[in-house]
């Protein structure tokens, strides 16, 4: 039955991150009133008159026209990242790596320059050197450790840093409140890829950044079901430049990713907690083996930026890295010793997954830049997912005694 009073609304501001995620953006229809999200799956959407059409349609950021930009399902999930981020707006887009396009896209153009850490994901590295240079856009890329190296990096054309924190697969960690000073400095778009981190670990607009990246597809998600990305920022930027750029080149989310990526987000603060325990206890544990070179994680005093991280995240996320003596065959030995850990180069499941980054996420790498980045055939990458450390650590065993 509907109510002549319309219910007050909680001001989010004063909501602890848990409880964001749980209800903010919700929508409810005026109809069912129903208490889960709605899933709308419909191309496009009908108005009572022509009328409404032309008013519709010149303000396409305010209502629901075509589901290539706007679809009240995606909505939802764009307010409750956006405020679980503590950013004004989010667009929504098809995949992480499509995130990364949109952005530049949006505010880049020919003649420009872009500073980038030369520890990004392999793909991005792909996007940035192979595909927008062919648009007359160059990139420089840093040690994401040295606020020093950003700074000898900028140009008089520098328009845009770009930052992965923790890194992959390494996980270092960069001062994010450093860079940040560097680039409004330099009056170039800060982007954060929180992508590790989730914003249930770490809050880069909060530390100075200007824009946050994430592939949805990893930890937003959870249990790797769907493929998504994100972009949040204030609304001069999301809405002023990036939705224009989604609406006419169409990187779209679907709703039904979209409707997952919202029941994702209800446990992600519970996820990311419990998971960034096991990867620090494996972690630990793994440090003990025979042959086993370095351990990455930013929770192990042995960690350079171990203090950093304490400083910006509150935890040391669920990605961990190892060198082995031996390289690539004892790597690829552990490995395929293992029964339990998933053998797939996607990360941020609620199930282990193992893999060795020089052979698949950083394959079309070219080797003097693995080097550079400290990708060797001795690193094995885990990320560490829900289920018992000491049966994640039973599975390891035999791959650590056959090498």
């Amino acid at each position: 039955m509907n109510s002549k009073s319309k219910r007050p609304q909680a001001d989010l501001s004063k909501l602890a991150l848990e409880t964001i995620a749980v209800r903010a953006g919700t929508r409810r229809t005026e109809e069912f009133h129903e208490h889960s999200e709605a899933l709308f799956l419909t191309s496009s959407f009908c108005f009572d008159s022509a009328e409404l059409a032309e008013t519709g349609f010149a303000n396409a950021d305010k209502g629901f026209i075509y589901s290539r930009f706007t679809n009240p399902t995606v909505s939802m999930f764009q307010d409750r990242l956006a405020a679980l981020e503590g950013g004004e707006a989010c667009i929504a887009t098809s995949s992480g790596m499509s995130a990364i396009l949109t952005t530049a896209m949006a505010h880049l153009q020919a003649g420009d320059h872009v500073v980038c850490s030369r520890s990004v994901f392999g793909a991005t590295i792909q996007l940035f050197s192979s595909i927008l240079s062919r648009f007359g856009i160059t990139t420089t890329y840093v040690d994401l450790v040295d606020p020093k190296a950003w700074q000898s990096a900028v140009q008089k054309n520098t328009k845009l840093f770009y930052l992965e924190t923790p890194s992959n697969p390494l996980t270092e960690i960069a001062d994010i409140k450093a860079i940040a000073a560097i680039a409004k400095k330099a009056k170039a778009l800060f982007v954060v890829d929180n992508c590790f981190c989730t914003p249930a670990l770490q809050k880069p607009l909060e530390l100075g950044a200007d824009v946050v990246i994430h592939s949805a597809t990893k930890y937003l998600d959870g249990q790797g079901r769907v493929v998504g990305g994100a972009i949040v920022g204030k609304k001069s930027f999301i809405n002023g430049k990036v939705f224009p750029y989604v609406r006419t080149a169409g990187p779209t989310l679907s709703a039904f990713n979209a409707w997952v990526f919202l029941k994702g987000l209800e446990t992600l603060e519970l996820r990311m907690k419990q998971q960034s325990q096991n990867a620090l206890a494996l972690a630990q544990w793994i440090e003990k083996q025979p042959g086993v070179e370095r351990v990455y994680h930013p929770g192990l005093k042995s960690h350079p930026q171990h203090a950093l991280a304490k400083r910006q995240q509150k935890e040391g996320g669920a990605i961990l890295s190892f060198v082995l003596k031996g390289g690539k065959r004892s790597a690829f030995r552990l490995i395929n010793q293992t029964k339990l850990c998933s053998i797939t180069a996607n990360l941020g499941d609620t199930r282990t997954t193992i893999t060795h980054p020089a052979t698949t996420t950083h394959c079309r790498v070219s080797p003097q830049a693995r080097k550079e980045a400290g990708i060797v055939d001795g690193l094995v990458r885990i990320a560490v997912g829900l289920e018992n450390v000491n049966d994640l650590i039973n599975d390891l065993k035999g791959g650590f005694k056959a090498r």
